[in-house]
């Protein structure tokens, strides 16, 4: 923690191009490349941001796949992936078969540099979502000085995206980066975007952040690295929580490319819902 402090001291002052406001992408057309970014719901409990990288695998943020209230794992089939949910209306909707967080990351404790560092997941869906309804994103190394995006679901704006066109890389302390994108609870696991060269790329996912009188700082990884772990988890079987009543693969498949506050978990981002939007 006393690392992570000294890393968030770096952060004020520095100068930076100006951050964009949230636009809400509330008709058809404005979700229209951005299908593949949805709603992840946790037994009706909780929700958080995903994003197809392949037909079949959705990137989160790992916390999201722990229950603070009882300190044990989501059944997977208790989680829905929702794509391009915009208010009742969505692109395609997935079960979750298996899911798997990164070994790296310890649920269930306080904030740390380390956990932010792994603070990823991938969620395998029973049925592949095909690339014509919602494209999958590809994962980048982040360029130096990119300009970045995010799009994610949150507090009051739970049943439609929201894009902030423009914020930045504030800083980055070994694996972990701070930016100065505008989240809440419901934005872990939202995808950070370079949309520099063509169509965008994630270079990150939101983790955890805050909001204070001098603005929004929220945190995330660099991925490349997590998420080839991860893959070779779902191809192993190791670590990886298989939906009850599902059979564990017969043979092993080639995967292909592509947060309410509960005290003690490091879910900063998991915003608990009392009813479906």
């Amino acid at each position: 923690m006393r690392r992570l402090a000294a890393f968030l001291c770096l952060l004020p002052g520095l100068g930076f191009a100006q951050t964009s406001t949230l636009e809400s992408l509330d008709r058809r057309d404005q979700v229209l490349g951005w299908e593949a970014v949805g709603r992840i719901d946790m037994g009706g409990a909780a929700f958080c941001t995903g994003t197809l990288i392949a037909p079949d695998l959705v990137l989160t943020a790992a916390h999201c796949l722990f229950d603070g209230r009882t300190n044990a794992a989501f059944d997977p089939a208790s989680i829905q992936f929702r794509a391009g949910l915009r208010d009742d209306k969505i692109v395609a909707q997935g079960r979750v078969r298996r899911a798997v967080a990164h070994p790296g990351y310890t649920p269930f404790t306080h904030v740390s540099a380390e956990n932010i560092a792994h603070d990823v997941a991938l969620l395998e869906l029973a049925e592949p979502i095909p690339a014509g309804r919602a494209a999958p994103f590809a994962i980048f190394a982040p360029c130096a000085g990119a300009q970045i995006s995010v799009v994610s679901y949150a507090r009051e704006r739970a049943g439609t995206l929201s894009w902030q066109r423009s914020c930045n890389i504030k800083d980055r302390f070994a694996s972990v980066m701070a930016f100065d994108c505008d989240v809440n609870h419901g934005s872990s696991g939202a995808p950070v975007f370079d949309l520099s060269e063509g169509r965008a790329k994630i270079i990150s996912i939101i983790s955890s952040g805050q909001r204070d009188a001098s603005g929004a700082v929220s945190y995330g990884m660099q991925l490349p690295a997590l998420v080839a772990d991860l893959k070779a988890a779902l191809r192993s079987g190791k670590g990886v929580l298989l939906a009850k009543g599902d059979a564990p693969l017969a043979q092993i498949r080639r995967i292909g490319v592509g947060d309410g506050d509960n005290s003690g978990t490091g879910a900063r981002f998991v915003k608990a819902r009392s009813a479906a939007p």
